[in-house]
């Protein structure tokens, strides 16, 4: 099990948008692995490759919540929204990168994504509830987009003004 640091906002390797991949080679799905390591350790529901400092289109994500239910890890290289719902759903999200601030957003309620899994198998799946705000989000981040680009900009800049405090804490510790 490899926990791997995850990167705090402001930290402008999360705003780059991420490169594709295109082959699915050891090396990258050992950062899958670990990526669900860090996922499940931190605890969270979802987590882009930008989030752990690499700048590769791949997110992880496991929305099972119910107590005793088993995991249901899903690994996505190059993950794609096809198709969205014109209805909308709003979700009280929050980011491992953003520890301990929430917000409501709004997204479509339901969203169709292609990917490409660990064995370089394509897929295509409709997600709904959680899976669909999560999938959402961490394809965000392989963007460089954060949850809190969608919020009014005073709560933003609060937010912000937030993490820079914590990052100078956590430098000191």
């Amino acid at each position: 099990m490899t926990v791997r640091p995850i990167l705090i906002y402001p930290e402008p390797r999360l705003k780059k948008v991420s490169r594709s991949v295109d082959v699915v080679n050891d090396e990258l799905k050992k950062l899958a692995s670990d990526m669900l390591d860090t996922m499940y350790d931190a605890p969270g529901v979802g987590l882009a490759a930008p989030q752990v400092g690499v700048l590769k289109r791949l997110i992880v994500l496991d929305c099972v919540k119910e107590e005793g239910a088993a995991p249901q890890p899903m690994v996505l290289f190059n993950p794609k929204v096809v198709w969205e719902s014109e209805e909308k759903n709003v979700y009280e999200e929050g980011c491992l990168s953003i520890p301990e601030q929430y917000a409501e957003v709004e997204r479509p309620a339901e969203v169709t994504v292609q990917w490409t899994d660990i064995e370089g198998a394509q897929h295509e799946a409709t997600f709904d509830k959680l899976w669909a705000t999560c999938v959402q989000h961490e394809i965000d981040h392989l963007d460089g987009k954060l949850f809190i680009d969608y919020l009014k900009p005073l709560k933003r800049q609060m937010i912000t003004r937030r993490m820079v405090k914590v990052k100078r804490e956590r430098a000191r510790e």
